[in-house]
C-alpha cells in the first residue's frame, strides 16, 4: 500500500471522566481516508509509547491516549488501583469523543486486556481488535501460582518501594513456562541488575503496580467474545516464547477456539530498538 509522505500534528484533547481527566492525541491521515480511526491502546503505557508505529499509519486517523493516572490523565485519586472495566468505560467516552465510531483498536499487554473488556462491553464501539499479548494470569493453567506471584510482586512494592517492585516486575515477565510453588517465594533480584538504585524515596503511585493487580486478575467474557467472530485478532510475538502475556494471549485464543496471529520480536515489538516497527506494522495490516 502507498502511504502518504506526511500526517498531521497531533492534536491534544482531553475530556472529563468520574474521577479523572484524560488526554489523548488526534493525529488525522494526510489526505482523505475512508478507513476507521485507528486506536492504539496499552496499559499504563502511554501515548509516548506509539511515537513509532503511528508513522507507519500515515494514510489514516490515528488516536492515542494516555491511561487514566498515567502521564497527561490526571486522577483525583493517584494512589488506587485501576481497573479494566474502568479503562474500558474511558476509552467508550474517548471514542464517542472522537467519533465516528465502530473504530480498529490494536491493543498491547494491559491495553490488551483492556480491549477485551471494551469489545465484549461495547461492541458497538469496534470494527475490528487486536489484542496483543493479554497478561492474563487468571486464566492460564497454572493460574493459583500465577496469580500468587503477580500478589508477591505487589507485596514487594508496597514493603520497598518503586525500584524492588520493579526488578520483581522484570523478574516475573522474563520468566519463561508455567510458575510454581518455589516462583512464588522466589526473592526478587537487586535493582542495581537494571540499572536502578534500591533506595525507598516513599512514594507508592507506580502507575504500573496500580494497574498489575486488576490487569492480571481480570477474567474475560468469553461468551461475548465469542460472538464476535474475525472481529477480534488475539497475537502474540515470535520471541515471546512461554511468558505470561504471550501464555495469555495462547490461551484466550483456545478458549475462543482461535488461531493466534504472530507478530514479530517479542511482547514489544512495536517498538523501536529491539523491536521492529516496520515488520510489525506490516503485519497488522495483513491482520
Amino acid at each position: 500500500m502507498n502511504e502518504p509522505s506526511t500526517m498531521t500534528e497531533p492534536k491534544t484533547e482531553t475530556l472529563d471522566a468520574p474521577g479523572a481527566v484524560l488526554a489523548y492525541d488526534v493525529r488525522e491521515a494526510a489526505a482523505e481516508s475512508t478507513a476507521p480511526t485507528l486506536l492504539m491502546i496499552g496499559s499504563p503505557m502511554d501515548a509516548s509509547g506509539f511515537t513509532t508505529l503511528v508513522e507507519h499509519f500515515r494514510d489514516r486517523r490515528v488516536v492515542t491516549y494516555d491511561p487514566r493516572g498515567v502521564t497527561r490523565s490526571e486522577r483525583t485519586d493517584p494512589t488506587t488501583e485501576t481497573t479494566p472495566e474502568e479503562h474500558a468505560d474511558d476509552l467508550h467516552r474517548v471514542i464517542a469523543a472522537v467519533g465516528p465510531e465502530p473504530v480498529d483498536v490494536f491493543a498491547s499487554s494491559g491495553g490488551a486486556v483492556v480491549a477485551l473488556e471494551l469489545i465484549a462491553k461495547h461492541p458497538n464501539d469496534v470494527r475490528v481488535a487486536v489484542a496483543h499479548e493479554p497478561p492474563l494470569a487468571s486464566i492460564v493453567p497454572d493460574r493459583e501460582h500465577a496469580l500468587a506471584v503477580n500478589r508477591a510482586m505487589n507485596e514487594t512494592y508496597k514493603a520497598r518501594g518503586g525500584a524492588w517492585g520493579m526488578a520483581h516486575f522484570m523478574q516475573v515477565v522474563m520468566h519463561q513456562g508455567p510458575f510454581t510453588a518455589d516462583d512464588v517465594t522466589k526473592a526478587p533480584p537487586d535493582p542495581a541488575m537494571f540499572g536502578m538504585s534500591a533506595e525507598d524515596d516513599g512514594s507508592r503511585d507506580n502507575p504500573l503496580m496500580r494497574n498489575l493487580g486488576p490487569c492480571n486478575r481480570y477474567e474475560p467474557d468469553f461468551e461475548a467474545l465469542g460472538a464476535l467472530g474475525d472481529r477480534l485478532v488475539i497475537g502474540a510475538g515470535a520471541d515471546s516464547g512461554q511468558q505470561l502475556a504471550a501464555r495469555g494471549g495462547y490461551t484466550v485464543a483456545a478458549r475462543l477456539g482461535r488461531e493466534v496471529a504472530i507478530f514479530p520480536k517479542g511482547h514489544g515489538g512495536f517498538l523501536p530498538g529491539d523491536g521492529d516497527p516496520d515488520g510489525f506494522a506490516a503485519s497488522y495490516r495483513d491482520e
